[in-house]
């Protein structure tokens, strides 16, 4: 009687060679080569580069205060342009995110908000500052029309994403009530997203405080155009100052944000209790 050998399995490979990877990364490696010889980035430019940045550096220090009004005035404009454009596109973006919620709104009424979502995040709000600057002239408006633009783009989308991660439960039941649709929004929306929402709002806030740094750059007011002649003059040392003073005017920001969403937040949890 013959007995048939058995045949052991063949061997299961744990990591199977994936070519189109490969592949891929090597072209991502060929065009990174290729991109960097267009663009003339170099070693010897590089090291250059921190010569260069090594003297520039030691000119800035110590920070000396050259113009101490012009300071003062571009700092306080800067923290007007972020406080109200902050408040004007929080205001604004409150009934476009709610247009844009697709569980609430009908789709004549979605595409609408998120068109014009889309538009006020399409563009960096320096090249909207360019814009205004040009429509409504040198100063802190076009800072503060730019800056609400960004914030529609930004509250608008986050806002619009939150109410649509809710619970319709409590919706359907002051619906049931026989509420309007104002009561409905208060009492069945606002209480299930309004914690986010004050922390959507500080993260704006706190971002236009950046922001109102860098469009006057090109114009629109703040203490942007105040660095921005520092440079031309040459002055380094007056350009370390404002430099310092801007870090701590975000750093008051990020406090004082934090300190309203510990707040709200905190009497949020004790009305829900």
């Amino acid at each position: 009687m013959s007995s048939t050998a058995v045949q052991p399995p063949a061997p299961r490979v744990a990591f199977r060679t994936n070519w189109w990877s490969r592949a891929a990364w090597i072209a991502l490696a060929i065009y990174v080569v290729y991109a960097m010889s267009r663009l003339e980035i170099t070693w010897d430019r590089f090291v250059l580069g921190l010569g260069n940045g090594a003297k520039f550096l030691d000119r800035m220090f110590p920070p000396h205060i050259i113009q101490p009004d012009s300071l003062l005035k571009g700092l306080t404009e800067s923290l007007e342009i972020a406080f109200l454009a902050s408040a004007l596109g929080i205001l604004i973006s409150l009934p476009i995110g709610l247009f844009a919620a697709r569980n609430l709104m009908p789709v004549w009424a979605t595409w609408p908000a998120r068109a014009i979502i889309a538009l006020c995040r399409t563009f960096h709000p320096v090249i909207v500052a360019i814009v205004f600057v040009k429509a409504v002239g040198f100063g802190a408006m076009a800072g503060i029309l730019a800056l609400v633009v960004a914030s529609i783009g930004f509250i608008g989308k986050l806002f619009a994403e939150a109410i649509e991660e809710i619970s319709l439960k409590q919706v359907e039941a002051v619906r049931a009530s026989g509420a309007p649709f104002m009561s409905v929004i208060a009492f069945g929306v606002m209480p299930q997203v309004f914690g986010r929402f004050v922390g959507f709002a500080t993260y704006q806030l706190d971002s236009n405080l950046r922001n109102s740094t860098m469009v006057g750059i090109v114009g629109a007011g703040g203490i942007g155009g105040t660095l921005f002649s520092a440079f031309q003059r040459f002055d380094y040392d007056f350009v370390c100052a404002i430099l310092l003073c801007i870090i701590g005017m975000i750093m008051a920001g990020e406090i004082l944000a934090q300190w309203v969403r510990k707040v709200f937040l905190e009497r949020g949890k004790v009305d829900e209790e």
